[in-house]
């Protein structure tokens, strides 16, 4: 197989026993890989109704056919599971060194299953399985326990981990890899670690077979060129970070504050890409293959390492009202540490902050620490209290909508499907408002980020205010990111490259003749198994809304005053443009036109 290395590597933690299984090569080119193939083949296998947390359900690590490859940026992989935070399919994307790893091992994917009866870890030599305790890890520090796995594995070995709240079970806990990235949303982190899996060692020797070397060749050059020419991967990107966004965001009243509250930040520059590399910035770290180098290695007093990525200092910053970009950075360490979701994390701060400024939340449950917003040390030490269930923090581990339903106000969380949103106010930017509403695994701006037409004016300038079209544009960018998400590549290429792009390159890698409308249908395939897995889960469609506050309260102030996200006028919409019925519900017409 070209792309593909045909193997499916079966984990058994119960009886500590592995199988290596074929691949199915017409299943994984109808749904590509990554996060399309791994869903596929998790709704097979595992009941909707399956408790997130137990040893029934199980864990799907999954490259695409283009990671491993020199395509740029092929370096990514999926973790499939079922959300402990949500409910819904959980697909969360990583970068690094891993991925590759994995491939170069010999396999597509690993599916991990059962629960070991104490704490292991995994070490996958290409053909050579080995199961180690963990014992001597468990409790340790992402950092720590990279260290010492890197001392007693093979030179060179990658290593996939989590932190102590994978261990404790956090729902927003993340899967880390290569020390600071993270397969962070969803509570990925937490399945990993309900089933005594501290870490998955990876070490390789074998390469991935190409349909068309030197047509790949011509195909990477171009888009090369492409994302060099490009403002955002060519100049913004490798210059600041995605901390670039910060000032953009801000100056057009998009950047929530004190926990959407209002949508602009008077302390924005503080905290803006530009202040991260004039004070804090030591070198840029790039994944695998990455022309584009977005990635930040940062210091400040005696912590350093890898971020902070734009939505983390909105998440501790703006959304906080904290304007201490050094308090960003350690809150940031400390969640890679921990291994915990960064927008989450920040984001259910700022909840509770909220909950405390309308006094649910008293000063005798704080355990000596502040709840103000704008306070920095507050983010710092709550991170901390989170990472380790300590006091409230135990509580604000498991997510704003827990957190703020255990004071009987729900609406103070600002979530959809009880993930929390991002850093965009869907009141300004009425097309990523309908994104968050539908996206499959809940708040989310990485499954259709309509902020590249709306602001940036890529691939053409929207007006973020207007409703036409939106619809439209939603599903083509969620279409077009399941496909990205599924070949192995990261989803910046996309602000330089189109769907023809992707399908020249995956044309040369797999030796398929696929068009841009190829690519866009196969991405459809993967959105539709996905909500179709959601249905049968019990997510129904009444959960495609956003927070009351985002519908029915005004922005209060800044260059987008008086808007509210006009969500009921837009669904309708939505649903016909997906071919599906009234209520949001797939047709047996657009099934059967997928291949479903």
């Amino acid at each position: 197989m070209y792309g593909y290395q045909g193997k499916i590597l079966r984990i058994n933690l119960t009886t500590s026993t592995y199988q290596v299984e074929a691949l199915n090569e017409e299943l994984a080119k109808k749904f590509v890989g990554g996060r399309g193939l791994g869903t596929k083949l998790y709704s097979d296998e595992v009941a909707p109704d399956v408790d997130a947390l137990s040893p029934d359900n199980k864990l799907f690590i999954v490259t695409g056919p283009l990671t491993g490859t020199p395509t740029p940026t092929g370096g990514r992989y999926m973790v499939v599971t079922k959300s402990p935070l949500t409910g819904t399919i959980a697909s969360s994307n990583s970068g690094g060194y891993w991925g590759p790893e994995l491939k170069f091992a010999g396999y597509d994917l690993v599916i991990v299953e059962g629960k070991a009866e104490a704490p292991v870890y995994v070490m996958i030599e290409d053909d050579k399985i080995e199961f180690r305790s963990a014992a001597h890890l468990w409790g340790k520090i992402v950092s720590d326990t990279t260290k010492t796995l890197e001392a007693e594995t093979p030179e060179k070995s990658r290593i996939l981990t989590i932190g102590p709240a994978g261990e404790k079970l956090s729902n927003i806990a993340a899967v880390m890899n290569d020390y600071c990235r993270a397969a962070g949303r969803s509570g990925v982190g937490a399945v990993m670690g309900s089933k005594n899996l501290k870490a998955i060692v990876v070490k390789g020797s074998k390469k991935v077979e190409l349909a068309d070397p030197e047509g790949l060749k011509a195909v990477v050059k171009e888009c090369m060129q492409k994302i060099k020419d490009n403002g955002v991967t060519g100049q913004g990107l490798p210059t600041y970070g995605t901390a670039v966004l910060v000032n953009i965001i801000n100056e057009n009243g998009v950047f929530p504050t004190n926990n959407f509250q209002t949508s602009q930040f008077d302390k924005a520059e503080d905290i803006s890409g530009e202040t991260l590399a004039e004070k804090y910035l030591v070198k840029k770290d790039p994944c695998y293959r990455c022309p584009i180098a977005c990635g930040r290695y940062c210091k400040v007093d005696d912590i350093e390492g890898g971020g902070p990525e734009y939505e983390t200092i909105w998440a501790f910053g703006g959304d906080c009202g904290v304007s201490d970009l050094g308090a960003v950075i350690k809150a940031n360490f400390w969640c890679n540490e921990y291994g915990l979701d960064t927008i989450s994390a920040g984001a259910t701060i700022a909840a509770a902050m909220e909950l405390y400024q309308k006094g649910y939340i008293k000063d005798e449950d704080l355990g000596g620490l502040s709840l103000e917003f704008g306070n920095a040390d507050a983010v710092v030490e709550w991170t901390k209290r989170m990472g380790v269930r300590e006091g409230l923090g135990d509580k604000m581990a498991d997510g704003s909508y827990r957190l703020a339903d255990s004071y009987g106000v729900p609406e103070l969380s600002m979530s959809v499907k009880k993930q929390e949103l991002p850093a965009y106010d869907p009141r300004a930017i009425q097309g990523q408002g309908l994104q968050y509403a539908t996206s499959n695994r809940g708040g989310c701006h990485v499954r259709g980020y309509l902020i590249s037409p709306e602001i940036l004016g890529l691939p053409e300038k929207l007006d973020r205010f207007s409703l036409e079209g939106k619809a439209t544009w939603v599903k083509i960018f969620q279409d077009l990111t399941a496909f990205i998400d599924a070949s192995g590549l990261c989803l910046f290429t996309s602000f330089a490259m189109g769907a023809g792009d992707y399908a020249n390159m995956i044309n040369a890698v797999i030796g398929t003749s696929w068009t841009a409308e190829d690519v866009l249908v196969a991405g459809e395939r993967i959105w539709n198994i996905e909500r179709l897995y959601n249905l049968s889960a019990g997510i129904d469609p009444s959960q495609d809304t956003l927070p009351k506050r985002l519908l029915e309260d005004d922005i209060p102030e800044g260059p987008s005053k008086g808007n509210v996200a006009k969500l009921a006028d837009l669904l309708p919409g939505y649903y016909a443009e997906r071919g599906w019925s009234a209520e949001g519900i797939p047709t047996e017409e657009r099934k059967s036109l997928l291949g479903l």
